[in-house]
């Protein structure tokens, strides 16, 4: 079976409970789960019976053990996560979002193993052995100068090996800070420009594009696309993952995949979301489902289809993994979605 790495940083999630906000929650009871979006990704891929393993830096304590026993209890390999002595967990706080009132993620993540450990701790001859897909986002550079280096050595060293690169954009304004000098935005452009040379697959949305690239969108989703592909020929593909929302409870979710080697743009109806339980981590499943897809030789159609549905379902499970088999995506994704019990 082939095998897909994830790198990246996962931290403790901590959740207000229902729609409380924090003030209503703390002091009080609160949701404890790990999150992060590569590891949301290699999460899913076991979950759908894929070779995933997960690789970060995690500091020695029983805290970081309970992480890594919950990615092993998912089926998620773990052996190449590092236990270092430097830095920290991770912790973001949650607070959900409800009718017009937007949703709020603080971040208290400063000093993270992941963000202070080398790119020559980590041995990426074991790391990538048998690998066939490597995946990253746009999250783990945004967390500090050393995580970026890190990152482009990453790609690189898995391009260097003909593995196939996906770089999901996650946009994360709130974490790009680490030089002082540039916005935001003009730091992620910059760094991010020195890692999609490498990638193979693009994944974001309209706004990670545009924000992260410097691009202007017109209006025209493959005129988009071909702008990203021209300015990085490494990439095969370009995916959108695509939502309108009137409240924090109601979206609609789409997604696209921009084929170059057809230079045809394959698009999803979009599924109309009522009852959101919780959207973090929907554009995760929708990554994890797109990755699979290819796995299965599957067809750009089928594939995009495929990352839809299973971007889809996340938003019905609480937490930012992707509970959902492949039995249940694909009834989604051939129109068996009505929420009938299963008898």
């Amino acid at each position: 079976m082939s095998r897909v790495v994830t790198f990246g940083e996962i931290m403790v999630r901590i959740a207000t409970p229902g729609f409380a906000r924090f003030q209503q929650s703390m002091p009080g009871s609160v949701n404890v789960t790990f999150a992060g979006a590569e590891a949301s990704i290699a999460a899913s891929l076991a979950y759908l019976g894929i070779d995933a393993a997960f690789v970060t830096a995690l500091p020695d304590h029983a805290i970081a053990d309970a992480c890594v026993a919950d990615l092993r209890s998912l089926g998620v390999e773990t052996k190449h996560i590092l236990r270092t002595p430097e830095g920290r967990l991770g912790i973001y706080f949650l607070e959900h979002g409800a009718n017009q009132r937007g949703g709020n993620v603080i971040y208290d993540r400063d000093g993270s193993a992941v963000a202070v450990t080398p790119a020559s701790a980590y041995d990426w001859d074991a790391i990538f052995s048998g690998c066939e897909w490597f995946v990253i986002s746009g999250i783990t550079p945004a967390i500090s100068r050393n995580a970026a280096e890190v990152a482009l050595i990453a790609v690189k060293e898995a391009a260097r090996r003909k593995i196939k690169v996906v770089c999901d954009m996650n946009y994360r304004t709130k974490l790009w800070r680490w030089e002082p000098s540039l916005s935001a935005r003009e730091l992620a452009t910059r760094t991010m420009k020195t890692i999609l040379p490498h990638v193979t697959v693009f994944v974001g949305g309209i706004s990670d594009a545009t924000a992260m690239l410097g691009i202007d969108f017109n209006g025209e989703l493959k005129a988009l696309a071909q702008q990203i592909v021209a300015e990085f020929p490494n990439l095969t593909h370009a995916a959108f993952t695509l939502r309108d929302g009137s409240t924090s409870a109601a979206q609609c979710f789409s997604g696209a995949l921009y084929e170059v080697a057809t230079d045809t743009l394959h698009t999803v109806p979009a599924y109309t979301i009522t009852q959101i339980i919780d959207r973090l981590g929907a554009g995760d499943a929708f990554t994890a489902g797109l990755v699979f897809s290819f796995l299965q030789t599957s067809t750009a159609p089928a594939a995009i289809s495929f990352a839809t549905a299973a971007g889809c379902l996340a938003h019905s499970i609480e937490g930012d993994y992707n509970y959902s088999t492949r039995t249940e995506i694909e009834a989604v994704m051939h129109g068996d979605g009505g929420g009938r019990v299963s008898r």
